[in-house]
């Protein structure tokens, strides 16, 4: 060509053109809300519904998420923060972020790989992964999947103890040591986004949603080509089933001591709501409490978990360790957790909106992600956190 033109070069242009494929637009994703887009995507609208959604109005969700939009930094500044550590120290061992990755459900509906992905991807990030009891992949086979990974086990106490025992027995003889109790689960909550798409297990479909299948091909055929889902713990398919079995509104404090027999190892209880509550588990001699609704799955108006952290914090005191979960999307929540009392926190709909759009390296780009930001905020507070750097505006 002339005047000094020339036909562009394929590299010249690949560099202006938009992400082309999965493994370019992940990587183009700049935090995990562009990583839910990409969730929303690629998988039918009852499975993100699924994830996405929450109990009845989904008031106590969105509470969860405004309360860190009132979250107002006060930093440091002057201060070296060429290097900050990311490390925690979680029941008497050493992670490399404060992060631990919540049970789900029905897991492998998000991505054929699963509970297997997301354990792979905890133990390269070098964070706890935790196994549902209404998982889709049997704790020995999460194990094996990353037996590098700290896997640690969670449970709804069953009508049938049994039950509970033997889930118990599979999940420490497959080498998982640290048991999570799920106590805000007396009975299911009403998510009326799931109620309304009709959503069973194995998912199956409505008109409306049939018509949409042509539109999200991906994931119909891995999930078409995958092994059948099963609640791998409690065995079956039978969602209504397996529900009214699963859940005990009997459960009451005298079953953490037949537990915490049963088990043997640290004990961690989930979906603390009140500080009377923190406080009786602590001087029960728990080991760690998780301030938390559910990720608003439950109980709609429950109180809201960041809110909440302060208050239980100093409460229980160095009595049991305290962890956040809910409403959890990035580091610089997580940053504002542990200036406000948490030694952890626990997420869930970010990992799966990883798992949802790509699978595992979906998940490994959220905890990237996660790692960076968190990184880049106690850098931007000076390199500290502790509750002098943090408020919620009223």
């Amino acid at each position: 060509m002339g005047d000094g033109r020339r036909f562009p070069r394929w590299r010249d242009l690949r560099a202006v053109l938009p992400p082309l494929g999965r493994r370019d637009r992940l990587l183009a994703a700049a935090d995990v809300a562009d990583i839910r887009l990409l969730a929303r995507r690629r998988a039918p609208r009852l499975v993100f519904d699924y994830v996405d959604g929450a109990a009845e109005d989904e008031i106590s969700l969105a509470r969860a998420r405004e309360a860190f939009a009132r979250v107002e930094f006060r930093p440091r500044i002057l201060r070296d923060v060429g290097e900050v550590p990311l490390t925690a120290r979680v029941l008497g061992r050493e992670i490399s972020m404060p992060l631990v990755l919540g049970p789900t459900g029905f897991t492998r509906m998000m991505h054929r790989d699963g509970e297997k992905a997301v354990a792979r991807a905890a133990a390269r990030a070098g964070v706890p992964y935790t196994l549902s009891t209404m998982g889709t992949t049997p704790a020995p086979e999460v194990t094996r999947a990353a037996p590098g990974g700290w896997n640690w086990f969670q449970l709804y106490v069953a009508r049938d103890r049994g039950r509970s025992r033997a889930a118990l027995d599979l999940a420490r003889d497959a080498g998982m040591d640290v048991l999570v109790v799920t106590a805000d689960v007396p009975v299911a909550g009403a998510r009326l986004r799931d109620v309304r798409h009709g959503l069973t297990m194995p998912p199956t479909l409505r008109w409306g949603s049939a018509l949409r299948v042509v539109r999200h091909p991906a994931w119909w055929f891995d999930f078409l080509t995958s092994e059948p889902l099963t609640f791998a713990t409690m065995g079956g398919s039978d969602l209504a089933g397996i529900t009214n079995l699963m859940f005990d509104p009997g459960v009451t404090f005298a079953d953490l001591e037949w537990i915490r027999g049963a088990w043997g190892g640290p004990l961690v209880v989930k979906g603390v709501q009140r500080v009377d509550d923190a406080v009786a588990l602590a001087e029960a001699g728990i080991d760690g409490i998780a301030v938390s609704n559910h990720g608003g799955r439950q109980l709609d108006r429950a109180a809201t978990p960041l809110e909440l952290l302060p208050r239980v914090a100093e409460a229980v005191g160095d009595r049991a360790e305290v962890y956040l979960d809910g409403g959890v999307r990035g580091g610089a929540d997580v940053a504002a957790a542990l200036a406000l009392g948490a030694r952890a926190c626990f997420i869930g709909r970010a990992y799966l909106y990883g798992l949802m759009a790509a699978g595992e390296p979906g998940v490994d780009r959220v905890l990237d992600l996660v790692r960076a930001e968190l990184t880049r905020t106690i850098q931007l507070l000076g390199g500290s956190l502790d509750p002098s750097v943090v408020r919620l505006r009223p």
